[in-house]
């Protein structure tokens, strides 16, 4: 994938309000821990993670997702009708039909003419439906699109959180450990071909990217019913074999990252910067070691933010800039692996 006139023009996000914190969640796991003889604190060492966010437990996922692409929109000085393509991408939806995304561009007052979808890619669903709108706006079809997302997590750690205590089980603990990452936010990018919007703003070049999968893993990670297939009556679940997704994602992640080296014929000193999706603790040591890159060159949002999903990484990239992490003329590698296997890295000229 490679653009030549494709701009990151702005961020909007909201963060979940209410601050959830691992001791609160350890909390909850009192009558397992006293089981298996487990003392407060280990789930913060395991993770890294001190907080996270969680929506009120009445909540629309697309009226997050808009009030966050109202921020992108305003921040730019483009209005709806100006989109060409609206695209929600998130992990979780309002219901199986209609598309979240008719929600959040009714609200937005998106124009009759746009395309308004949802895309699907675990937690790489952000950086797909930036792909998708970044072609379109490559091959001239649209000037510009708004790709969106909204994650919740408080449902999944709940209901995960009475499964353990009714376990009582370390082994099934391993295996939910990667739910207890799991945070709440929303997010939008607005993309465009540099015509449009605000000219003081400082636009970011999209310089394309590099793709590629370990599909044969795909069963390492799951989130939906108890169930296979779409059962009448099942209760939603997550499984992980977080070790396994770790080492079979820092395989993929390396080889894409070669590629992506290679592709865009980087020197040792690049990429300035990385914004990586946001896992926990283990997983951000272990990712560098392997790309054999220094770590002070990633934004890290994970420790109050925890894991949210296609959120993360888009997310990390706005605060990042807020915090004057990124610099003008910074080569920042968007990097993230997700359920599935699949891999993106997608360069940009900050």
């Amino acid at each position: 994938m490679r653009y030549s006139k494709v701009f990151i023009e702005s961020f909007g996000y909201e963060l979940a309000p209410n601050v959830v914190t691992t001791i609160e969640l350890e909390e909850k796991l009192a009558p397992f821990y006293a089981s298996v003889g487990f003392g407060p604190g280990q789930l913060e060492i395991l993770t890294g993670i001190k907080e996270r966010r969680y929506w009120d437990e009445d909540h629309i996922l697309a009226d997050h997702a808009a009030i966050a692409g109202q921020r992108a929109l305003d921040e730019a000085n483009i209005t709806g009708d100006q989109i060409g393509a609206l695209v929600y991408c998130g992990v979780g939806q309002d219901g199986f039909e209609p598309a979240t995304s008719c929600s959040v561009a009714d609200q937005l007052n998106i124009g009759e003419n746009a395309h308004i979808y949802d895309v699907k890619s675990a937690c790489l669903g952000m950086v797909t439906g930036m792909v998708q709108v970044a072609n379109e706006i490559e091959l001239g079809n649209i000037k510009a699109g708004l790709v969106v997302s909204c994650e919740t997590a408080r449902q999944i750690v709940d209901s995960t959180i009475d499964e353990i205590n009714t376990r009582k089980s370390v082994e099934f603990y391993k295996e939910t450990i990667a739910t207890m990452t799991g945070g709440s936010g929303a997010v939008a990018v607005l993309l465009t071909n540099g015509t449009l919007g605000n000219p003081d703003n400082r636009k970011h070049a999209l310089k394309g990217g590099v793709v590629k999968n370990a599909i044969e893993h795909y069963r390492l990670c799951h989130w939906g019913f108890e169930q296979k297939g779409m059962p009448t009556d099942s209760k939603v679940i997550m499984r992980t074999q977080a070790q396994e997704v770790l080492e079979n994602g820092l395989v993929l992640a390396k080889k894409t990252f070669d590629e992506f080296k290679k592709q865009f014929n980087l020197p040792p000193d690049k990429p300035d910067k990385f914004i990586g999706h946001q896992v926990g603790a283990a997983h951000h040591q272990r990712f560098y070691q392997v790309l054999n890159q220094d770590i002070q060159k990633d934004f890290a949002t994970f420790p109050f933010l925890g894991n949210v999903g296609s959120v993360s990484l888009p997310l990390t990239a706005a605060i990042a800039d807020e915090r004057g992490f990124l610099q003008e003329d910074d080569f920042v590698a968007f990097i993230g692996v997700g359920s599935g296997l699949n891999c993106y890295i997608l360069g940009v000229e900050w």
